[in-house]
């Protein structure tokens, strides 16, 4: 059995870093780590290929070769989706399809032979035994949350991972939270799961035995969701895992109340830590109780920030107007609170709905929906009829990203962030493709570029100021320069 794994494009979106990634000549920012587990589940006799449309095309001879292909995605990859799924029925190749985008939709893709859904070790064993009897059903679904021990390491090898800026690994799935608008839990639980810490370092070794030596991202959605385990087991084992491997740093998402424990900040920062998301929401606490955002209410979120940073962990942020609650006044208040909390990675959205949460639900019975989400955080659309006039908030709404990321504003942020943060002990080599980066932002951004004299500006500064953060300062100028971009693909 000839097998192709299939990964459908992203389009230009603001964590696709698409115009960031040109600087390091690399392709795209993670590889498809739902493909490559499922892939390491399959029949080892099988023959097994990937495909990431992201990094590379999908030829006629990669279909003539293949008897099935299995296809996974997110909301935001669809379109691509469909065009995949329809060239692969044209070249007679069987699809079979799992992963988030089909779970929520497997009813808008008719031409798919057959959808492994939800997790798949619970539905992939059981459309292989059947496959294998002949006797293959449509549909594999299940409400069973599968214990995660048994998930095997991901199928590395596959993969070209020179291509790529940054790996991707999983701890754990679930989120004992329950925000309104998100379908984590509709998918995946309220009680977290995690592997065993052997599980990781496993993964890990076999990643730095194939060469890899850079970032790696910890796609859990949120990784402090079992402190217990995060605290007497995982942290402990990577903090002794890196004493000879510090040149490998991790990025996660947590939720804020990580500001609140300053032992697992610094446990986090000694395992190898450097970046966290954080879903900030709002600085509105009518808002905060309207989407079950209990946890950031009654706390100055500001501070918080600065913890975070002065502990040696750069905040990425998640931001979301159009909340029932919203008036006008949050506008310019998520402008404030962005660019005094020093968060660079500010991403800004519209409150959408994705089906199987209690706001789709609640909306739905409201007759407040309007149809299918986009997937894209930051394309300036929302599935939903607002309780303020729409116009008034989509202005509004381009009025905070004009904001914050104009070179002004952006910039006077960066340095709002490296004068808290506090740089952890690192190891890190001077990899060529950085060195090249560097140059090529001289170029782009300090000679031709709309931003130049606040480039430079930032550079001099930090070389005064902070000149051991140099590297991370261009970093941060050529994402800026990536998330301009996507306001003016968009937005603006």
């Amino acid at each position: 059995m000839n097998v192709l794994l299939i990964y459908p494009e992203f389009p230009d979106t603001f964590w696709s870093f698409k115009y960031a990634l040109k600087f390091i000549r690399k392709k795209a920012a993670l590889p498809p780590l739902g493909l490559l587990t499922v892939a390491a589940m399959l029949p080892p006799e099988w023959e097994k290929r990937l495909v990431d449309v992201n990094v590379a095309e999908l030829t006629a001879k990669d279909l003539s070769w293949a008897d099935y292909a299995f296809i996974s995605g997110m909301v935001v990859q669809r379109e691509s989706a469909y065009r995949i799924i329809t060239r692969c029925k044209e070249a007679g190749v069987k699809v079979v399809a799992g992963g988030p985008l089909f779970t929520s939709e497997y009813a808008q893709f008719a031409e798919v032979d057959h959808f492994v859904l939800n997790e798949a070790e619970v539905t992939l064993p059981l459309f292989l035994a059947d496959l294998g009897q002949g006797g293959a059903m449509r549909v594999y679904t299940t409400s069973e949350f599968p214990d995660l021990r048994k998930t095997p390491t991901s199928l590395w090898a596959l993969a070209d991972l020179g291509r790529y800026a940054s790996m991707s690994i999983q701890y754990s799935r679930g989120c004992p939270y329950n925000c309104e608008f998100c379908n984590v839990t509709a998918l995946f639980g309220h009680r977290p799961r995690t592997k065993t810490a052997e599980q990781i370092i496993a993964e890990l070794d076999c990643l730095d035995n194939l060469g890899w030596q850079g970032h790696i991202f910890f796609v859990d959605d949120n990784l402090i969701g079992n402190k217990r385990c995060l605290k007497t087991e995982l942290l402990p084992a990577l903090i002794e895992w890196r004493k000879d491997k510090r040149r490998m740093m991790f990025n996660t998402e947590v939720s804020i109340n990580l500001a609140d424990d300053k032992q697992l900040m610094q446990m986090m920062v000694e395992a190898g830590f450097r970046t966290v998301f954080i879903g900030i929401e709002t600085p509105d606490e009518n808002s905060l109780t309207e989407c079950s955002k209990g946890l950031n209410k009654n706390r100055d979120m500001v501070e918080d920030m600065k913890h975070l940073q002065r502990a040696g962990l750069q905040v990425q942020g998640g931001f979301i107007v159009g909340f029932d609650n919203d008036t006008t006044s949050i506008f310019q208040r998520q402008i404030d609170f962005i660019q005094k909390s020093g968060i660079v990675t500010a991403m800004v959205g519209l409150l959408q709905a994705p089906p199987g949460t209690r706001l789709y639900e609640r909306l739905k019975r409201a007759g407040r929906l309007l149809g299918r989400m986009s997937g894209d955080n930051v394309d300036g659309t929302t599935n939903i009829i607002p309780t303020m006039n729409p116009d008034t908030l989509r202005e509004g709404y381009k009025r905070i990203l004009q904001h914050i990321y104009s070179p002004e504003h952006y910039y006077r942020r960066v340095k709002t962030f490296l004068q808290e943060y506090k740089q952890p002990k690192t190891n890190s080599p001077l990899e060529f493709e950085r060195v090249l980066g560097f140059f090529r932002s001289v170029f782009h951004l300090g000679i031709i570029g709309k931003e130049r004299s606040h480039y430079w500006k930032l550079l001099f500064w930090t070389l005064v100021r902070r000149p051991k953060l140099l590297s991370l300062a261009v970093t941060l100028a050529v994402y800026g320069h990536h998330f301009r971009k996507i306001y003016e693909l968009y937005v603006r």
